[in-house]
């Protein structure tokens, strides 16, 4: 190979590169894109309506339960309840499945059901406490992170207009419904 052929592999590699380098910047030229000051996007998120609260957390829930019981109807709870039937039963004077007897469940003291045996944890924590609208839609949403080391291994109810939908079931099988909030 003599000196010429070599001088023009040469020529065409530096011509190759002088015409990428060349065509990245008269895009640049032609398509001009401006860069924002900060990069990526502003996402707005609306604030969650609940928080749940631990049975070792000293947090006090902040909900609106009128609000949230004005989102739930008994015929939807009623659907919604299938889902527990499979442990609970809900009918007067019904027996004690795996989980016990829902009948009178709102407004009752927590574990007070004579014949049927609790987990220690619910027992410690509801000691002085009953089955209120809140503490219902608190249990519901969560059971195992509302009462650590309860043996209720229920995954939860995400919707809020499920959980609303069953206290307000809950309620109405009873021999004296509370009145709503």
């Amino acid at each position: 190979m003599d000196s010429f052929e070599i001088n023009k592999i040469v020529a065409a590699v530096l011509m190759v590169a002088l015409l990428v380098i060349g065509i990245g910047k008269l895009s640049d030229v032609i398509f001009h894109v401006e860069k924002p000051e900060t990069p990526g996007y502003a996402v707005e998120v609306e604030a969650a309506t609940t928080v749940a609260a631990s049975s070792s957390s000293t947090e006090v829930e902040k909900i609106d339960i009128a609000a949230l019981m004005a989102m739930g109807d008994i015929v939807t709870g009623e659907k919604v309840f299938k889902k527990c039937a499979a442990c609970h039963s809900i009918v007067k004077g019904g027996k004690n499945n795996i989980g016990p007897a829902l009948y009178n469940v709102v407004g009752r003291k927590m574990g007070s059901i004579s014949d049927y045996k609790y987990s220690k944890a619910l027992i410690a924590y509801g000691e002085e406490k009953e089955w209120t609208f809140e503490e219902l839609n608190g249990f519901l949403t969560k059971p195992s992170k509302w009462i650590k080391n309860g043996k209720m291994a229920f995954a939860g109810l995400r919707k809020e207009s499920d959980r609303a939908s069953v206290i307000k079931y809950l309620n109405e099988n009873s021999d004296s419904p509370l009145p709503l909030p």
